[in-house]
């Protein structure tokens, strides 16, 4: 998600959760192979897993770009062909790319060609009025032939014209009823599941028909969320991290990056929701989003914005769910 899952926002995932794969903001073709890549590409190493998420439409610009994914040393390079905004359709990539089920198909051949790493691609269930299941049907099999090792379905459909992105994630209704069936009528191909999950709940819910679930906007809101999904996903025994755990957790990098020269805005904008829905979560954003721009701040003001935040909040460790 552009502008959300920065680096410093998946160093803080990555406190919370240590199995989650996580994605990189999704990055073109064209910018990996011109760009700053330190700036666009670069990541620490405590991230992994991580995918990297590339955009584009040229088979051997996308190959290019992930062979230099590899060697920068992301764990998969992920397609995205379900993004629907104005600025990637016009770049012909993203959503639009389901009207070109070959063009996909081809991008992934070459990609696969490119890189020993897993070859994923993220899509829409349809769009405009190419939504019907069949359709859907027809850009996974010819995709599936190219060798896309995953299929990560946003069970939303996408207007390329009328919706706004944002409209895009909220009133086509989600149907995720036919990425289970895609699962069971293709239960050779690895499926997973994505849009509107908003609980660890659910999305184990989704893992009784599918292979993975992704949650995307609601880990955005709430980091804490996945702080629950070493035991409750992946089976582990310990339990997950306090907030406060995860805060001190953060504070080396925060000072690592601070001496680096990155602003500390950019390096807390990720932590704000970290308090969400718990008493103090105003004001622990507030004190965050204040004293952040002061010239010369630092880690202090996370030990201010905690001090704000009751001990019992701080302190508390994400519920066990009930086996699965």
């Amino acid at each position: 998600m552009m502008d959300r899952t920065d680096r410093h926002f998946r160093f803080l995932l990555r406190q919370l959760t240590r199995r989650t794969l996580l994605y990189s903001e999704m990055v073109t073709a064209g910018a990996v192979l011109h760009g700053d890549r330190t700036r666009l590409l670069g990541f620490d190493p405590e991230e992994h897993p991580l995918a990297l998420q590339l955009g584009g439409d040229d088979p051997r610009a996308l190959a290019a770009a992930a062979r230099i994914g590899e060697q920068l040393g992301y764990d998969e390079i992920n397609l995205n062909a379900g993004c629907p905004s104005d600025r990637v359709q016009q770049g012909r990539f993203g959503a639009c790319l389901m009207q070109e089920p070959q063009r996909v198909a081809e991008c992934v051949a070459a990609m696969r060609a490119a890189v020993a790493l897993p070859v994923t691609v993220k899509h829409r269930i349809g769009i405009d009025d190419l939504d019907r299941y069949e359709d859907m049907l027809t850009f996974v099999d010819a995709v599936a032939a190219a060798g896309c090792d995953r299929f990560i379905v946003h069970a939303r459909k996408a207007w390329l014209s009328g919706l706004s992105p944002k409209e895009n994630r909220d009133i086509p209704p989600l149907r995720h009823d036919e990425v289970h069936r895609l699962k069971r009528e293709r239960p050779y191909l690895a499926v997973e599941t994505n849009g509107g999950i908003l609980s660890l709940d659910e999305a184990r819910a989704h893992l009784a028909h599918v292979d993975g679930a992704m949650i995307g906007r609601a880990a955005c809101d709430d980091p804490w969320l996945l702080a629950g999904a070493d035991a409750a996903i992946f089976g582990a025994t310990a339990p997950g991290p306090t907030r406060r755990e995860a805060i001190e957790r953060v504070l080396p990098y925060i000072a690592r990056r601070r001496e680096e020269g990155v602003a500390l805005p950019h390096l807390v904008h990720g932590l704000l929701g970290l308090m969400h829905g718990r008493p103090g979560a105003r004001a622990w954003r507030r004190v965050l989003t204040e004293r952040a721009i002061r010239e010369g701040a630092g880690v202090e003001v996370l030990a201010a914005a905690s001090a704000a935040v009751p001990d019992e909040v701080l302190d508390e460790r994400p519920a066990a769910l009930p086996p699965a």
